[in-house]
């Protein structure tokens, strides 16, 4: 499309270039550095409260490392699925951005807000259709992927 074609509006006569500059005008401006430092300390925090509960999870309940590792990895899915459920989820996202939707955070709150829109159509075709998603596709491309590699290392062993 040229971008001194006029839009076909009875009401607006604007070209392309022109719309372009009133959108970007007032397109809000994002401060990237601020977004990043966010991302970063608050998937950090994240992480430090993982590694706080693996240490809780070994000294206190004497598990073995790798248990304690998936004891804290199910903690971490469970709060970020109950802040979700709370509706709390989505206003510390919108501080910490991809800082707490990157972790296994991100991956509860994605299967429980696809269950939470739709439970008014029922157990069934509501929460049971429509839990995984979002999350269907990155569980499937991880089976995937993992089946890839470990036949990968299978064969070159």
């Amino acid at each position: 499309m040229s971008q001194d074609k006029p839009i076909n509006s009875p009401r607006v006569k604007l070209s392309q270039k022109q719309y372009q500059q009133m959108v970007d005008a007032k397109k809000p401006k994002v401060n990237l550095l601020s977004r990043i430092l966010r991302a970063f300390i608050s998937g950090g925090l994240i992480c430090c409260f993982g590694e706080l509960l693996i240490n809780v999870y070994s000294d206190v309940f004497g598990l073995t490392h790798d248990m304690a590792s998936n004891a804290a990895v199910a903690t971490v899915i469970f709060l970020g699925a109950l802040l979700t459920g709370l509706g709390v989820f989505d206003k510390i996202a919108s501080f910490a951005g991809a800082g707490l939707a990157v972790p296994v955070t991100g991956f509860a709150n994605s299967m429980v807000s696809s269950a939470l829109e739709y439970k008014r159509e029922g157990l069934i075709y509501g929460i049971g259709s429509h839990l995984f998603g979002l999350a269907g596709s990155v569980i499937l491309y991880g089976v995937v992927t993992a089946f890839v590699v470990g036949l990968v290392v299978s064969l070159v062993r």
